[in-house]
């Protein structure tokens, strides 16, 4: 089996005042705090968890 893509986000603005949807999908990315960098595996669930909260985080490029 094929190693999974893997993709690094970064909480950029926080969950303070949003819904409580997005709030518990920031949780169940791994989100415990504000800039933290987190690396995910990328499979359709995680996409779209990330597309739901597009707005509260960034895409983290690898300096290579």
């Amino acid at each position: 089996m094929p190693a999974m893509k893997k993709l690094k986000i970064r909480q950029v603005k926080s969950g303070i005042g949003r819904p409580e949807r997005q709030k518990r999908t920031l949780e169940a990315l791994g989100f415990k705090r504000l800039n933290q960098t987190i690396e995910v595996e990328v499979s359709p669930q995680v996409q779209g968890m990330i597309d739901a909260v597009q707005h509260l985080i960034e895409i983290v490029e690898d300096k290579k």
